[in-house]
């Protein structure tokens, strides 16, 4: 098996970490007890999370395109989710919303600039189907 290159790391680590908090998120909002379909769709949405850093980690260039496009929708709905719960919005954000936006934002602000990179273009060179 061989070793990733090291900008490889950070960007599947980070698609990882949110599928495992997207998990961890519904079994703590899930009412008790502990009912199948919360979980069911918790799963659903942290797959996709999972298959993203699968790619990266194989460096397809689908994969970091896909990122890149999810860093650009992520960034401006979680900072409005942000900031309607900061300024206390008429409606109630559930914990999972204001968590998932903490970590994305961020995130995702430092990773998009990585993914646009010369480095990155040279890193994720594999076509989806083939070698």
């Amino acid at each position: 098996m061989e070793r990733a290159p090291r900008g490889v790391w950070v960007p599947a680590a980070f698609f990882v970490g949110g599928g495992l908090l997207e998990v961890a998120l519904a079994v703590y909002e899930a009412p008790r007890p502990l009912s199948f379909w919360p979980l069911w769709e918790a799963l659903g949405r942290a797959v996709l999370h999972f298959l993203v850093a699968a790619g990266l980690w194989r460096r397809i260039a689908l994969c970091r395109s896909i990122a890149m496009v999810y860093c650009l929708a992520v960034v401006p709905t979680y900072a409005a989710a942000l900031a309607l719960a900061w300024m206390q919005a008429p409606f109630r954000f559930p914990p999972s919303i204001v968590v998932q936006s903490l970590y994305q934002v961020p995130s995702c602000l430092l990773l998009f600039p990585y993914l646009r990179s010369a480095e990155a273009s040279v890193l994720f060179t594999r076509p989806l189907l083939g070698r």
